[in-house]
């Protein structure tokens, strides 16, 4: 079993993804702890509900963004956490945390990489006119939204599309290759030597 922290924001729709998958016999994934860095979150309680132990990090607390990811790898190698997954966490990681996770730490970003980085790449894409966009399952680096690519998913983008409705089919596609590409990594499926992805 790879263990797992789950680093969060919001409302936590890919952590439920990844609860529900780690219910399954065949899904070799544990989940340690998921830490927030906002208390009113709903996916604390998403993670309560499943048991699992959840700590709240308020970055307001710390003088720096160093300061504060010291305390969350603090908490996650307390937990003997092996493996990161950023799941709608909205803060720039450090370059020092970054390193400390370097090859153990993914994210999943609503945007075809390296197209539409950074916050509201749905909106983005549609501003943009683009006809497909997507998500990317990806290693993490410290430039923001970089890093070898695990999987990605196609979308279409519909004449009529809105930020919620073009979100929303992302989201669905985040949550299914989240789970296939985690379980990947966890099986020994795929690793990463330097910048290039590697699949046994």
């Amino acid at each position: 079993m790879l263990n797992i922290g789950v680093l969060i924001s919001g409302s936590g729709s890919n952590l439920q993804s990844l609860i529900d998958a780690c219910a399954l016999d065949d899904f070799p994934v544990n989940i340690k702890v998921v830490i927030c860095n906002k208390h009113d979150a709903y996916g604390i309680q998403r993670a309560k509900d499943a048991g699992i132990e959840t700590v709240c990090i308020s970055h307001k607390d710390y003088s720096d963004r160093e300061a504060f990811d010291r305390q969350m790898h603090h908490v996650l190698e307390d937990r003997e956490v092996e493996f990161v997954c950023l799941a709608g966490f909205m803060r720039l990681l450090s370059p020092w945390f970054a390193q400390q996770w370097h090859n153990k730490m993914v994210n999943i970003h609503p945007s075809l990489l390296p197209s539409f980085k950074g916050i509201n790449a749905q909106q983005q894409a549609l501003d943009y006119g683009v006809k497909i966009a997507g998500c990317t399952l990806h290693f993490v680096r410290s430039e923001m939204d970089t890093g070898p690519i695990i999987l990605q998913a196609a979308v279409e983008v519909k004449s009529d599309d809105t930020f919620e409705t073009l979100r929303d089919r992302i989201l669905e596609q985040e949550h299914r290759i989240y789970v296939q590409g985690l379980k990947m990594i966890a099986s020994g499926q795929v690793k990463v030597d330097g910048d290039q992805l590697v699949y046994q």
